[in-house]
Formats: C-alpha cells, structure tokens, sequence
C-alpha cells in the first residue's frame, strides 16, 4: 500500500512497502494526479497552516540537521506533509534539474497597488452553508504565496509560508500548461499540425496504443489509451510510467530507462477510440513535450526559455526536474517565481502581449482561451469523472471554466494555479502545499474565491 494519500504529487516519490508491490522506489515525478482514495476534503487530523510552516518546523536547519528534521528523497519523507511544506520551495535540493534560462534581456516591469479590502471578500465554499473571507481562506488551502493582478497592476500579493518573493516553487500539473503552450505557439507557427499523427511525428511509437491517434487528441487528453493513475491498485500503469522517471530505481531494475522509452510500451484500451472522451493523463503530456522537441530540435526547457521565458523577460530562471536520461518532467516538473508565473498570466490574458510587445503569437493564446468551449469538447470532457466541474472543458493542456467570464486556468495538485479571468481583467497566481494533493479536495474553497474577487474587482 501506499504510505498515506496525502504523499500523493505531481513531485512525490512515493515508498511502496514490499508486500505489495515488490519494489522499493517509483519516480515522484510521476504522480501528478493525486486523486488518492479514502479523502473526504480537509481533515481536522491534520496539523493547520500556522502550525506546520517550515521554518517552524525546523526542516533542514542546521550542519548537520538533526536526523528526526532531515528529509529524503530516496525514500519519499521529503514529501510527506507536513514536509512537503519545506520541499516544494527547495526541489532542486532533492533531484537533478535543468536550467530554464530567463537570460540577460530587458526585464518585465510591472506596478503593484495593493487593496487591502480582498482580504474581506466573502464568498461560500462548495458544499457549505458558512461564508469565509479571502484572507482566512489562505491558510484553509495552505498557500505559501498568492498574487491577485488586476488590470495590469499587482493589487495583492502575500507570502504566507516558506516561500520568498524572490524564491521558485514547484508549479506541479501547472507545468503541464506551459507543455501545452509551447505546442500552440509552434502551431499558431505553422510549424506543428494537431491534425498529424502522432506517429508522423514519432515514428518510434508505431507499435503502441498511441499510433492511430492525433496530436490534437494529446494536447487535449482524449487518447483511449490504457493507462491508470489509481495508487491503489499495485498493477496500475502509473508505477511502471513512475518507475521509467525514477533517478532512485533498486539496482535490478529491468524496465524501460526513461519517459520516452515507457510511451512506447503503452496500449490502447480495447473497444475505445481516441477522441471519444477526456481522461487525464499526465504520460500525453510527457508525449506532447516529445513531439515538440521533434519538431524543434530542443529540450523543453530549451523550448520554455527561448519561446516565453527570454520574450516575458521573467526575472528569475526557473528549472525542471530530469529523469535518469536527463529527460524534462513535461507533466509536472517545472519550478518557477511567483511574480514571473502571475506575470506569465498577465501576458495570457492579454492575448499574448506584455509591456506593449507580443511575446507569443496572439493566435496561440486565442486557441487556448476559447478552443474548449465547443459542445464537442463539453461532450468529451462530461464523460470524465469531473463532476464538480460541469460545463467545463480541456484544450491544449489548460482547463477551460466555460463560464460567462470565460475564465480558463492552469492547475497542479497540492494547490498550485494560475486563474485568468478575461471580462474581470484579472489574473490570479497561486502557490500551495495542501495536505490533499487532487484538486478535487481543493476547488470547493479555491474557485468559489476566485470568482468572488473577480465580482469585487469587476464592481469596486
């Protein structure tokens, strides 16, 4: 059995005990869907937001730490909570990375005017009859920093927890949604075609469960192929996916030596055909970040630092997370600033632009933005298990609300988001470390708040 379902993350090196599972160790970067079994929203068993900050807990303090406060990757206690708290702001400590230049051009500027009136704006959670105020919904989601911009100007911004305004975090399933921008940056550019084969593409999966299906049924993950994330199921695809990633493989492990070479292994569900319905997969973006890299002749985070990172001219470089073959994590490993991710929000909402100049074609943006709001994708993405999410859809790696603002966002388990709200001019960048990883425990507190500033900020 898994350890405990508040381990599961998009970063998590689970420790599977060997009665189970007959192995020691799989990839935490693997695990970027996190909708673990036995959760029933936010348990009172777990220590609050105040009680848990890092620096109060003493994680990694001292030369050495004492034992009981150092944490391990190989073993998976560096993500446990409460010390994923500590972990999250410090990635690169545990695993190998790849840079994500920001380079040495003009840097964004942006005007801060804060409004101390957003922490008084009231809204209901989901399946609650008592109203919470933005403010006290921070520590309820265990954000460690959280920036509210509206029309351009930063009017919020707060460090809760361990994380520092000049600090990188990691962005978790948020990664998945900058692999997806890249793909439609290099289609708005004619230089990819959604329409292709994903064997036109990648040739070496002609054997595999992805050689009839599309580019396009990847960027929106409705490939019928047979894969399950269910952690509790010891034979589920997700561990020998987690086990290709996995720099701490035992030393007899047999398997397939990274991502790429696991996707080639993956079949298609019988009696299924792609296209018919929305399954989220994190393997399809680890497969779409591939077919980019084939098409341009870089790493992915070659391809963020020369296509958004330099252009945005973000004031921080960020870096991914590598499996054994030096491989990218396309679905969940990038880590990155907070003030950078808000303004990378910025530049979406604006249609590709920022500071005046286009940093990314506004074709892309525009296909992002409203590509999923067809009853063909509201079809597909109903027969999900997504049932709080009515109306909503998926499209090109970002998660498309529907709704009369038509806001879409960017999302990543433990509570990591970015939420553009167009009609509102508003963009909302979050970072968390819940003790639930699935956002399923998540949304009931964070979208009814970030719809009920986005009514403050519209009627202020």
């Amino acid at each position: 059995m898994i350890k405990q379902a508040k381990m599961a993350s998009v970063f998590v090196l689970t420790f599977l005990k060997e009665a189970v599972m007959k192995k020691t160790l799989v990839s935490f970067g693997a695990l970027a869907l996190a909708g673990m079994a036995g959760a029933a929203g936010f348990a009172e068993e777990f220590p609050d937001a105040q009680k848990t900050l890092p620096g109060s807990m003493g994680w990694m303090q001292g030369f050495p730490p004492a034992q009981e406060k150092t944490l391990h990757a190989s073993d998976g206690t560096f993500f446990e909570f409460p010390a994923l708290r500590y972990s999250v702001n410090h990635i690169r400590e545990f695993y190998p990375t790849r840079n994500v230049s920001s380079g040495k051009g003009k840097k964004y500027s942006v005007k801060q005017k804060l409004d101390p009136k957003i922490d008084s704006v009231t809204f209901t959670p989901w399946d609650s009859d008592k109203p919470m105020t933005f403010e006290e919904s921070l520590d309820a989601n265990y954000t460690d920093g959280i920036i509210v911009m509206h029309k351009g100007k930063i009017v919020y911004e707060k460090y809760p927890a361990g994380l520092k305004p000049d600090g990188l975090h990691a962005a978790m399933s948020v990664s998945k949604s900058f692999t997806g921008t890249v793909a439609s940056i290099l289609a708005a550019e004619g230089k990819l075609d959604p329409s292709k084969k994903v064997t036109d593409y990648i040739p070496e999966l002609k054997d595999s469960g992805y050689a009839d299906a599309t580019v396009r049924q990847v960027m929106d993950m409705t490939t019928a192929i047979k894969y399950s994330e269910d952690y509790n199921d010891p034979n589920a695809e997700i561990w020998a996916y987690s086990a290709a990633g996995n720099v701490f493989r035992p030393i007899n492990y047999r398997g397939p030596q990274n991502y790429y070479e696991y996707l080639a292994t993956v079949k298609k569900l019988p009696d299924s055909e792609h296209g018919e319905a929305f399954g989220y997969r994190t393997i399809n973006t680890e497969l779409l970040a591939w077919i980019c890299s084939r098409v341009t002749g870089q790493g992915l985070a070659e391809m963020v630092s020369e296509m958004i990172w330099k252009p945005l001219g973000a004031h921080y470089d960020g870096y991914y997370q590598l499996d054994p073959s030096g491989i990218a994590f396309a679905g969940g490993g990038f880590d990155l600033n907070l003030r950078d991710m808000a303004m990378f929000g910025e530049m979406m909402r604006n249609g590709g632009k920022l500071n005046g100049k286009q940093i990314i074609p506004e074709k892309a943006v525009k296909d992002i933005a409203s590509g999923g709001s067809s009853e063909e994708y509201k079809a597909a993405f109903a027969k999900s298990d997504y049932t709080k999410l009515k109306g909503w859809s998926y499209h090109n790696m970002w998660w498309i609300t529907n709704n009369s603002h038509g806001a879409y966002m960017a999302r990543g388990v433990h509570g990591q988001a970015i939420y553009i709200d167009p009609a509102a001019e508003m963009v909302i960048a979050r970072f968390a470390s819940t003790h639930f990883a699935s956002n399923k425990y998540i949304d009931p507190l964070s979208l009814p708040a970030y719809e009920a500033v986005a009514e403050y900020l519209m009627n202020k």
